[in-house]
């Protein structure tokens, strides 16, 4: 897999931290503003471990699904992809009340956005990439995203919206449907 299709990767893996940035920018005020750091740091380690987590598990089932781990690979990212796109339009808005920098709430929002690396850390054991670059790529953008998510949203959230984690679906699925004509071409 090249390095602009991995970019994409880590952007569409990114797109729920992102919208959950703006969202914590937008709910949070913090005295320090260095708290804000927490965000990214939580999503972006958390982005990065669940790929490698999903790789492992990847690892020990590929020799069961060699033969079709492109249908695999395409039917995971179709499949979260949709589910963003989904979520998008089903979740409920945030309301102030809820402080996103409670370490407990962070920990928990990090672990829910970091669920769809998990499946592509599996795409990436069927694929037979090697995880250590995936791994420094999604998390460094999902730490970026994120950071920048929450600068946004201090300053204008409110207008973005639903478009983020529709986006991000869309590329997953993309490239999810590149992956399956690679394979059924070669």
């Amino acid at each position: 897999m090249n390095l602009l299709a991995l970019i994409l990767i880590a952007i569409g893996l990114a797109m729920d931290a992102f919208a959950i940035s703006i969202t914590c920018g937008l709910a949070a005020q913090p005295h320090n503003k260095f708290k804000f750091l927490k965000v990214p740091l939580a999503f972006g380690g958390f982005q990065a471990l669940m790929p490698l987590v999903g790789w492992l598990a990847g690892q020990s089932l590929q020799r069961f699904l060699a033969n079709f781990d492109h249908w695999v690979a395409f039917g995971l990212l179709v499949f979260i992809g949709i589910r963003m796109i989904y979520e998008a339009f089903s979740k409920k808005e945030c309301t102030n009340a809820i402080d996103p920098l409670n370490n407990h709430r962070l920990f928990g929002l990090s672990l829910a956005t970091s669920i769809d690396a998990l499946a592509v850390g599996i795409t990436f054991a069927f694929l037979e990439i090697n995880i250590v670059v995936p791994v420094i790529i999604i998390g460094v953008i999902t730490f970026i995203i994120s950071f920048t998510g929450i600068i946004i949203g201090k300053r204008i959230g409110h207008y973005l919206g639903k478009k983020v984690e529709v986006v991000g679906g869309i590329i997953l699925i993309a490239i999810g449907f590149k992956i399956l004509i690679e394979h059924l071409v070669a």
